[in-house]
């Protein structure tokens, strides 16, 4: 048995003590090496979920910022030629300018107007061979931004869309105060008992084409919507409308020749007075009574025959009111009725004559035909501001007027006049004889005031010189002429009515940016889904990538 020496033995364990030592300096360094990389992550991992937290956090927040700004102010951009998702500002104005709550239902799915667009573009690319543009898409797309304006008044805007074959009974509530069938397409406006409803025709006429531009081989079409749809929406929120007795008939038979002025007096009644919030009931001037208590204006256009003394006395009675005054009539005279002595003296109580003359002006007119004449406003007061007073007044077929003097209180305003070029034509000669060149009254007002405790109230009558003054395409163009801003705002003044504006149309440029409705559905997914997704994608690999580093 070998036995080592205490030197040996001494000498072993102090090499084992060292090595020891070295291993547990090792160990130290090791661990002096793993501690910060192990920190490092600690860190890295923390700031990860931090980062995370933070960007869902300000996402939230802007997407609820963008709601409360999306409720008060439109946040979609249009960037078309002829900004036509955008409202006027006279349609901004009145609608931040309600006090009250109304309703708007479409009684059709938002693709409703895609359908309308696609057929129209088809039927006209077709007929005409080029490429047409017709974008009905454009109503929906602005009943969003009604009421999103409306939001920033007193009252509001809600636009609600039904399939009446799913949903028959949406519209049920307002039956009761609408006579007339709500069919499918159509728009119903609502403000507590009023309802306004645009058929599927009014609805699908919201885009006409541009008579103006046809006359030069153009194809444009107009947009009227905007005008409709605002009027509407004022007209039922006014509290005391207008009531208007329009007379249509005498003893069942037309008081005009249908045939050649029915349409005139279909769109005075209807584009003018009811599409601005006036509420009119054709009577039959013989059966029916005109009551004050029961209208506060009549109208009369283009008699073809004469009354009876009886049936003036209703008028003079309405107008006189008891003494009482404050109302109004409005007539216009058949170009080519001259013999109608009851009415003349009617009129002339009032101070005027309708002359057996009509006006022409070659040098003023509308085509080629000096019958077809345009006329300026002479009596602005009467008329009010016009949105845009360089846009012409066109008048055909004119019936000279003159203010006569009578022993009455009658006072008569000379509102429209044709041109210094103008002259006249006696039309009861087969060989007409001309005046000389003049200016001539178009339009006239006259008025009768009684005063009362300080109070003082007009009765008004207002002759136009021709019912053609409220032809449907010039009532409709506004873009073009202004025949409606003119006779909306006599109409208005006379009658003390402050709500009612007439829009400008809108004229439809080719866009080179047109995406179909599938595209714009592509371009939404791609916008608000696809690259969100892909940044979000990419920075979330960044800082994977990062934390294991």
């Amino acid at each position: 048995m070998i036995q080592m020496s205490k030197k040996e033995i001494d000498s072993k364990k102090a090499e084992e003590t060292v090595k020891k030592t070295v291993d547990e300096a090792a160990d130290v360094e090791a661990a002096s090496v793993k501690a910060p990389d192990k920190h490092r992550k600690l860190k890295y991992g923390a700031m990860f979920y931090v980062i995370i937290a933070l960007v869902i956090a300000v996402v939230v927040i802007l997407n609820i910022m963008v709601n409360v700004v999306a409720k008060r102010s439109p946040v979609k951009i249009d960037i078309t030629p002829d900004n036509r998702y955008e409202l006027t500002d006279e349609s901004i104005n009145a609608v931040k300018a309600l006090d009250k709550d109304v309703e708007v239902v479409v009684t059709s799915e938002k693709d409703y107007f895609t359908a309308l667009r696609n057929y129209w573009e088809s039927y006209y690319t077709g007929g005409y061979g080029v490429p047409t543009e017709i974008p009905y898409d454009m109503i929906p797309e602005l009943l969003d931004k009604y009421s999103v304006y409306a939001q920033q008044g007193k009252g509001g805007i809600n636009v609600k869309y039904v399939d009446l074959d799913k949903d028959p009974d949406a519209v049920a509530k307002f039956k009761k105060n609408y006579n007339g069938d709500i069919q499918r397409g159509s728009i119903v406006i609502a403000c507590g008992d009023r309802v306004r409803v645009l058929d599927a025709n009014e609805v699908n006429n919201m885009m006409t084409v541009d008579q103006v531009a046809m006359q030069s081989q153009q194809l444009k079409f107009l947009f009227t919507g905007e005008s409709t749809l605002t009027s509407a929406i004022t007209s039922v929120t006014d509290a005391h409308p207008v009531k208007v007795a329009f007379v249509k008939t005498m003893n069942n038979i037309a008081v005009y020749d249908e045939q050649g002025y029915g349409g005139y007096a279909e769109s005075f009644e209807k584009e003018l007075l009811t599409k601005n919030g006036y509420d009119c009931t054709d009577i039959d001037i013989a059966q029916d009574e005109i009551s004050p208590e029961d209208y506060d204006m009549v109208v009369l256009l283009a008699p073809s025959v004469d009354f009876t003394e009886d049936i003036i006395k209703k008028f003079s009675d309405f107008l006189y009111n008891g003494g009482k005054y404050d109302r109004n009539m409005i007539y216009a005279p058949d170009v080519s009725k001259t013999n109608l002595p009851n009415i003349d003296e009617f009129l002339a109580d009032w101070s005027i004559k309708v002359e057996n003359n009509i006006i022409l002006d070659e040098t003023n007119a509308v085509g080629n035909s000096p019958s077809n004449i345009i006329v300026s406003v002479s009596d602005s007061e009467t008329v009010g501001t016009l949105p845009n007073d360089r846009l012409p007044i066109i008048s055909q077929y004119t019936r000279e007027l003159t203010p006569i003097t009578k022993n009455n209180e009658a006072i008569v305003k000379e509102v429209l006049k044709s041109s210094a070029e103008s002259y006249s034509a006696d039309i009861t000669q087969d060989e007409p004889e001309y005046g000389e060149k003049g200016e001539r009254d178009v339009v006239l007002l006259s008025q009768k005031q009684h005063s009362e405790d300080f109070a003082v109230y007009t009765s008004s009558l207002l002759v136009l010189g021709s019912p053609t003054l409220a032809d449907q395409n010039f009532l409709q163009q506004t873009s073009s002429v202004n025949n409606a801003s003119v006779l909306l705002g006599i109409v208005n003044n006379m009658t003390g009515k402050e709500k009612g504006v007439v829009i400008a149309d809108k004229n439809l440029q080719s866009s080179f940016i047109a995406p179909t409705a599938p595209q714009l559905k592509k371009i939404y997914v791609t916008v608000v889904w696809i690259i969100p997704f892909i940044i979000a994608a990419v920075g979330v690999i960044v800082l994977l990538r990062r934390r294991n580093k």
